[in-house]
């Protein structure tokens, strides 16, 4: 993952570990005093609520402590990796579009980050400047020509 994808997931946890959890705490607490527990809804929402926060926290927990953070800022070349900024064109179409190759837990598409684990980044890597490759998406089979490739 990229130093900036960490980042926003230990933001995350401290957030949750700091702010939504004694939330959450007080909100059961609260819940508790209106007395009957089987049919108080705002008791059982605070406690699921509490739950999903658990999860999570311990969730992201196990990703932080195994996450290979890779700088790259400090890549250069013309041949895709983890962390490259790709310039693509659609062969049918001739429209660009870019898209950095991150981990999966910092992946947004529509931000233009894509995971490393998808099927059109696992196509692009290892291909240079030039290169084509085709990709079976769920809207059938696409070809690209990967225009050019940036580092940091």
């Amino acid at each position: 993952m990229t130093p900036a994808g960490l980042a926003q997931l230990e933001d995350e946890l401290r957030t949750l570990k700091t702010i939504e959890r004694p939330a959450v705490i007080r909100a059961i607490a609260e819940a508790r005093e209106h007395g009957d527990l089987s049919e108080n809804a705002e008791y059982h929402a605070a406690r699921e609520r509490q739950s999903f926060i658990e999860g999570r926290v311990a969730e992201l927990e196990d990703v932080i402590s195994r996450a290979q953070v890779i700088d790259v800022s400090t890549l250069t070349g013309d041949q895709v990796r983890f962390g490259a900024t790709v310039t693509l064109a659609d062969e049918d179409s001739d429209d660009e579009v870019a898209y950095t190759i991150v981990g999966a837990h910092e992946a947004d598409i529509k931000s233009g980050r894509m995971s490393v684990q998808s099927p059109l980044a696992r196509a692009l890597i290892g291909k240079h400047v030039g290169d084509a490759v085709e990709v079976t998406t769920p809207g059938g089979s696409k070809s690209y020509e990967i225009v050019d490739v940036r580092f940091g």
